[in-house]
């Protein structure tokens, strides 16, 4: 695996040795990312990854971290150990639930373990992502015009903000979270990276929307959710058994071979 950019120490310091998936997730993956050439980029360039932790944390008292959070200049990782992936994959969490349908050109690493959680991806399919897709969307919606500057990108951010007298790219992903809900409650499956809409997110992104325009798309789209979770063919709850089967296959798995 090479992160472009970085030498094999700093590559080191980020990538957990015990990963059993990493991934790019938010504008890379999305097809939307805007390289810090460009005077107006504020992207990261993001990572999420799924690890299992020491035998101890399922087989005894001592417990590991189930979230590990770095950073290294414009590179953002975050990585969830298993069995908390698992759960946040059952609410349906967006920017979880992308794993599993990320385009094979974004992903940097996989395993087997992770390869028996595809194969079984539509177990997690539910109604469910209507209240997580539209609940992020909400946030986004607030944190647009609730103006909150943090990361090394923070500055920058604010001056693009005071230019365009909102926030782009909450924007931006305001719009892109109800797309990809209504997509996933119509048709149960999720479409990271944004090929049929990029152009318009990355103009919304850009500040080529006035803040009227993004009220009036994200008002439509919001209604437009609402809609397709009351006719969405999507079972009410995830296939819990299913998935629980899988996940004890896997951890008896890794513990007998410790």
């Amino acid at each position: 695996m090479d992160l472009k950019n970085l030498n094999k120490q700093e590559q080191e310091a980020l990538i957990p040795d015990n990963a059993i998936f990493l991934g790019y997730r938010g504008s890379i993956a999305h097809g939307m990312y805007i390289p810090n050439s460009d005077p107006n980029s504020i992207d990261d360039k993001d990572i999420m990854g799924v690890f299992i932790a020491k035998p101890e944390h399922y087989i005894g008292l001592k417990e590991d971290k189930e979230t590990v959070e770095k950073w290294h200049n414009e590179w953002d990782c975050v990585y969830y150990e298993f069995k908390k992936v698992l759960h946040l994959l059952l609410k349906c969490n967006p920017n979880v639930l992308s794993l599993l349908w990320l385009n094979d050109r974004y992903v940097l690493k996989t395993s087997d373990y992770w390869k028996q959680i595809i194969e079984i991806k539509d177990a997690f399919t539910s109604k469910q992502a209507y209240h997580a897709f539209s609940g992020y969307a909400h946030g986004q919606f607030k944190k647009m015009t609730h103006f909150e500057f943090k990361g090394y990108m923070g500055e920058k951010r604010k001056s693009l903000v005071e230019k365009y007298g909102y926030d782009c790219k909450n924007a931006a992903h305001l719009i892109r979270l109800l797309k990809m809900g209504i997509e996933f409650l119509i048709e149960g499956k999720l479409y990271v990276e944004r090929i049929s809409d990029a152009k318009q997110l990355l103009e919304i992104k850009r500040g080529e929307w006035t803040l009227e325009q993004v009220k009036k798309e994200s008002d439509r789209l919001f209604s437009l959710c609402e809609e397709s979770y009351v006719r969405s063919s999507l079972p009410a709850q995830p296939d819990y058994e299913k998935i629980n089967m899988v996940c004890k296959n896997i951890l008896s798995d890794y513990l007998n071979n410790c």
